[in-house]
């Protein structure tokens, strides 16, 4: 039997099915009756969902709905106030190394002089005491993550000098530093003009080939073209593992009345008010 190897994480080992065998995904995140509160006021609410390895899932509802807290809760950032979450079978304070995150404002002050290499060797910081330096192994791995993201040329630029869709690329390399293995991206295309966000959603698409994708997002279009399963959120989860959500989902999540895509093919969003 061969053995396939991770480009990212060769550590990383998958075997290669058999002729006729039926390859079962593996649980990356599991949810199970997660509920959130801020001083008493409810953000999530009786949340269960499952996302397997080299899912590319959407999450996508109003304002104030609870998606970033989702993502937050994912990275133990947040401590839910009922329910279980695991990642990889395992407690979530034993497997947050392998979660890579890109935040949703990322904000910085675009005159200060770091470089987009040392933007990305930043992500190495976990794995080492702040007093000691890069080591060979650091910088291998920030080369290869801006390879992946297709930016090594850029690596000697100031980050402030490059553009909103560049910027998020270097920020991609920098979740993808340490051996990740779930990317969770927080409204990544905020600061990405249209020419390039396609671009974006082409990296997306190879990276999902080695690691699960979540992505919060508000523009409905572009999840519905590019994820392969799309869950909405307000405060409860709607959520059926395919990127089909039935209109009565949506409008329970939005609070008003929708149409939306079919098979992929978005159609308009908002249908007229009553």
């Amino acid at each position: 039997m061969s053995i396939a190897r991770n480009r990212l994480n060769p550590s990383r080992t998958t075997k290669a099915s058999l002729p006729g065998s039926v390859h079962t995904p593996a649980e990356v995140v599991t949810l199970s009756h997660v509920s959130v509160d801020y001083e008493g006021i409810p953000a999530l609410d009786d949340v269960s969902l499952t996302i397997y390895e080299n899912d590319f899932v959407g999450i996508i509802g109003p304002n104030g709905g609870g998606k970033s807290t989702l993502l937050k809760v994912i990275l133990g950032l947040v401590t839910p106030r009922k329910g279980e979450v695991q990642l990889w079978g395992q407690p979530l304070q034993k497997a947050t190394q392998r979660i890579g995150y890109v935040p949703q404002h990322t904000s910085f002050d675009r005159d200060f002089p770091i470089t987009v290499w040392n933007v990305v060797l930043m992500g190495r910081l976990s794995h080492r005491h702040m007093l000691h330096s890069y080591n060979a192994s650091d910088k291998a791995k920030a080369m290869e993550a801006l390879e992946t993201v297709g930016i090594a040329e850029l690596r000697k630029r100031p980050i402030g000098s490059l553009s909103g869709g560049q910027q998020q690329r270097a920020f991609i390399a920098r979740a993808l530093v340490h051996d990740t293995a779930l990317l969770l991206l927080d409204e990544p295309m905020a600061n990405v003009d249209s020419n390039a966000q396609d671009e974006f959603y082409s990296l997306l698409s190879r990276l999902r080939r080695q690691m699960a994708i979540m992505m919060v997002s508000h523009d409905l279009t572009a999840i519905s073209v590019n994820v392969d399963k799309v869950a909405c959120l307000n405060k409860t989860l709607y959520y059926h593992g395919s990127k089909e959500i039935p209109p009565s989902d949506i409008e329970a999540a939005y609070g008003c009345p929708v149409e939306l895509l079919a098979h992929g093919m978005p159609h308009r969003v908002l249908r007229k008010h009553d």
